[in-house]
């Protein structure tokens, strides 16, 4: 009774001293509970006095579901954790992970859970309890309203349940979840989320279910994913050569189908494979009539297997959304399957990946429903997002070699309701009553997959997460200061090259003065120094010392710039111009580019007379100047024909040479201009019009 008591002091002074303002005044979510602990006989053994109120709530509700003491969670906590997870600093917030994974393992086996406003509610008071859970914690919660979680305790909390997020992409469902809040996620916009899940595995459910495609599905085991084009005011079209048909179009966890409209039903479904290595490509693609290229709304797929590439076009008044989920989708679907071939993953462990492809696209479904701002699904897909993050091959990598023996092992117990680690996306799969790949019936029994988090550590695959995103902050920098310095027009671009290139031009000038011998002196001395230079062989020495000297000079500006402004580039802008001035600007410089083109084209087809001939008299000279120059390289060391090459070079107009010079330039101009070029017959390809 003393204890009790004691309990109850506790309490009575928290809500007095208003260390938990949300005691009082409007009624939380907690009150009936902490009231009804306080009148509880067995208050001494429930209270944990190291937990703060909310996460002795959390642990109590967790020790119901259980049908377990408090007393006995604590004795279970103490003999599996080890010592540093059990160390005083970190026994609160460890102790409550351990609580709530044990109590989530058993609770998502019920069917219909995510319906369950208790159990969507316990998810959400754990990421509460998370951010407060000693009982020494500074208090984050002050009116019943103002409840709301920080992305931490969202990235621990939700991933242990693998259908609300997973590890690789909970930071991006936060920042999507919350961006309207604050960057802080309220139990509104989180149950509405859930609600969205839960309508998205039904509607994959009644999808699985259906008689779509079910000769082929029952054949290969693969299950409907995603559906279009069943409404008129929506259709999907196909494009292949220039033929167009309008039709359904599903992904499966295998394949996407494509079924052509036909008068009252559907033609026989061609199906575009993602499970093989075909060495498929799908990228966005732009559609229009007659071939033109003006709407980007479309999805592009080609293969080995395929004669032609396929364009489906998805067709919207406004934006291109609709293409980009069907093109995330797609992609996840593709990037699972060469995730797979790559790893040579079988098994479970196959089914398992699959599984986290599945889950992530019925995220990306309920949070169409959530998110009213346009909705970047391949942030929110983990094969996708892995594809793009720095270093997330890394990522793919650890997530094959996740299941070690010991984390197999002690897997068994997770699912009992003891041990250290979260549930599996394929545990998930399977209490949400799908039947994904060909292990999935007794994936359960064998233990062989395991959940991406455990009780008071990172694993593997949240370290090789974290360093990644850690990375792709620096990407996220320095685009952003790519993306700053760009400036619009010909000539403004022109200019800043220009300034950027200063240095290089003002070298290369340098260097032309000194061949032309502008001034003999520093011609002589130059021409000098770099012989000997040749000659003593220290030729690599003198480009070593120059890259010392860049990298020194590079280490003596950081040195002295440091708490000075970046030196920004400064450019002359030259003056505007107006729509008519941009336009002849762009014609005058595509203009000089085709010429250039045309330039080096007639160098290649005179040197493709040379080559066969076609000129026998020049083809001879050039024949005699080749051995010559080979000649040279076999008997002459190689020093002395850097030698030979720099001499020629820097005193071809030096004054002794100068008037012979201009006579061998003359002639060798005049013989290359009187090499003709080799013939060139344009054809043009038939097109034959293509009937399906």
């Amino acid at each position: 009774m003393a204890v009790a008591s004691k309990t109850r002091n506790m309490l009575e002074n928290l809500v007095r001293e208003g260390s938990f303002k949300w005691l009082i005044g409007n009624r939380s979510p907690f009150d009936d509970e902490l009231e009804e602990m306080d009148r509880s006989p067995s208050a001494p053994t429930n209270w944990i006095p190291e937990l703060s109120p909310i996460a002795n709530v959390v642990v109590r509700r967790c020790s119901k579901i259980l049908g377990v003491p408090t007393t006995e969670l604590c004795k279970g906590f103490s003999a599996e954790a080890s010592e540093s997870i059990k160390h005083p600093s970190r026994y609160a917030r460890n102790f409550l992970e351990y609580c709530s994974f044990r109590a989530l393992a058993l609770s998502t086996q019920v069917t219909g859970h995510l319906a369950d406003k208790k159990f969507r509610r316990l998810t959400y008071d754990m990421m509460l309890a998370w951010e407060a859970p000693a009982s020494d914690s500074q208090p984050l919660l002050n009116l019943n309203e103002d409840l709301s979680v920080g992305i931490e305790a969202f990235s621990r909390i939700a991933p242990s349940v693998p259908i609300i997020a997973n590890v690789i992409i909970s930071e991006n469902l936060f920042e999507v979840l919350a961006t309207s809040t604050g960057g802080r996620l309220q139990f509104s916009t989180y149950d509405k989320y859930l609600s969205g899940l839960e309508r998205a595995i039904r509607k994959m459910r009644t999808q699985s279910e259906s008689s779509l495609l079910s000769a082929v599905r029952s054949s290969r085991g693969e299950r409907i994913l995603e559906v279009d084009g069943t409404v008129t005011t929506q259709p999907v079209l196909e494009h292949v050569g220039i033929s167009t048909w309008p039709g359904r179009l599903i992904l499966t966890d295998h394949a996407l189908y494509f079924e052509a409209l036909r008068v009252v039903s559907y033609d026989k479904a061609k199906r575009y494979d993602l499970s093989d290595d075909l060495k498929q490509v799908v990228k966005p693609e732009l559609t229009g009539p007659w071939g033109t290229r003006l709407f980007d709304k479309a999805v592009f797929y080609k293969s080995i297997s395929l004669s032609e590439p396929v364009v489906i076009e998805f067709p919207e008044l406004k934006g291109h959304s609709r293409r980009d989920y069907w093109l995330a989708i797609i992609r996840e679907i593709l990037y699972v399957h060469r995730f797979i071939h790559k790893y040579q993953i079988k098994g479970v462990k196959r089914d398992e990946a699959l599984s986290k492809a599945v889950l992530g696209i019925l995220r990306v479904q309920a949070i169409q429903e959530v998110s009213s701002a346009p909705l970047r699904s391949e942030g929110l897909l983990m094969f996708n997002l892995c594809d793009q993050l720095p270093g997330g091959d890394l990522i793919l990598e650890t997530l094959a070699n996740m299941s070690t023996v010991s984390e197999l092992n002690r897997s068994d117990t997770s699912k009992s309701g003891g041990g250290m680690y979260s549930i599996s996306a394929l545990d998930m799969i399977s209490n949400l009553g799908f039947a994904f790949g060909t292990s999935s019936n007794n994936s359960v029994e064998a233990g062989l997959a395991v959940g991406e988090v455990t009780v008071g550590q990172l694993t593997s695959l949240e370290r090789a997460v974290k360093e990644s995103k850690n990375n792709y902050e620096k990407v996220a920098q320095a685009q952003a200061t790519v993306d700053g310095v760009k400036v619009e027009g010909i000539d403004t671009n022109v200019a800043v090259m220009k300034e950027l290139l200063f240095p290089m031009i003002e070298l290369g000038k340098w260097l032309l003065s000194l061949a032309l011998w502008e001034d003999p002196l520093k011609s002589l001395g130059f021409c000098v120094v770099f012989t000997y230079i040749i000659c003593r062989g220290w030729l690599s020495y003198a480009f070593a010392f120059t890259l010392v000297f860049i990298a020194i000079f590079m280490m003596l500006t950081r040195l002295f710039s440091q708490g000075i402004s970046v030196h920004e580039v400064k450019v002359l802008a030259p003056p505007p111009m107006n729509t008519m001035e941009q336009l002849l600007a762009v014609q005058n410089a595509i203009s000089q580019a085709e010429g250039i083109v045309q330039d080096g084209n007639i160098v290649l087809l005179k040197l493709r007379a040379l080559l066969l001939s076609l000129f026998p008299q020049a083809s001879e000279k050039l024949a005699v100047a080749l051995l010559v120059m080979a000649s040279t390289l076999v008997f002459l060391p190689g020093k002395y024909v850097v030698l030979l090459i720099f001499l020629e070079a820097f005193t071809r107009y030096s004054p002794m040479r100068k008037t012979s010079t201009e006579r061998w330039m003359r002639r060798l101009r005049e013989w290359w201009f009187s090499v003709p070029a080799a013939p060139v017959i344009l054809e043009r390809e038939k097109e034959e019009k293509k009937k399906r």
